[in-house]
């Protein structure tokens, strides 16, 4: 059931977010698509609410309750980013806005970028470590700590691992190659080698 529940509330997010960004580009109605927005986070509150019912009502406590609970918290972590990727190419595909700009790759743009991935899995982790945390004594008992232990080791290392790298692009930022021009740590031309004459 849970399995279910985590699958339609995939869905819903992003037909919610569709009707929030075709609201706001295709028919103009700003209000409408703000309310859609800020409906998002229901979507994950619902999740975890039925989660919560599902052990009170005598469910067997497994890593499915946690996972519905680590996608309330990387909706938490990575929705807003999430949310903005979505408008730029929305923007761009039906309403004639720019072209959206690829990831930096070099430079202290990178260096950046990696500590904004980094700052959002921290997030993602503290929030479904709690949520996960609040299962038990949310369900009456009918989860344990010992069930959902090995999500506080994953999301701990998988936390651990992100500062590390934003850690090593600080200490060794990525230079752009020889005849690559790089603005703003983005690729905008490579210059080409002259062809070697006879």
């Amino acid at each position: 059931m849970i399995v279910t529940l985590i699958v339609a509330a995939e869905i819903s997010w992003w037909i919610v977010l569709g009707l929030a960004l075709s609201a706001r580009y295709l028919l103009r109605w700003q209000r409408t698509s703000t309310v859609l927005l800020l409906g998002l986070p229901a979507v994950d509150l619902a999740l975890y609410a039925l989660t919560v019912l599902n052990l009170r009502g005598g469910a067997e406590a497994s890593w499915v309750h946690a996972l519905a609970a680590s996608y309330a918290g990387f909706s938490v972590g990575y929705g807003p980013s999430l949310v903005r990727w979505a408008d730029r190419h929305f923007l761009h595909r039906f309403a004639g806005g720019p072209k959206p700009l690829p990831s930096p790759k070099y430079g202290p743009e990178r260096t950046r970028y990696e500590w904004q991935v980094a700052g959002r899995t921290v997030v993602s982790a503290a929030i479904t470590l709690s949520l996960i945390t609040l299962l038990v004594p949310l369900s009456a008992g009918s989860a344990h700590y010992d069930t959902f232990a090995q999500w506080y080791w994953k999301l701990g290392i998988a936390a651990v691992v992100n500062l590390v790298v934003a850690g090593c692009f600080s200490l060794w930022p990525k230079e752009a190659p020889e005849g690559v021009r790089v603005e703003n740590g983005r690729v905008v031309a490579e210059e080409k080698a002259p062809a070697d004459r006879l």
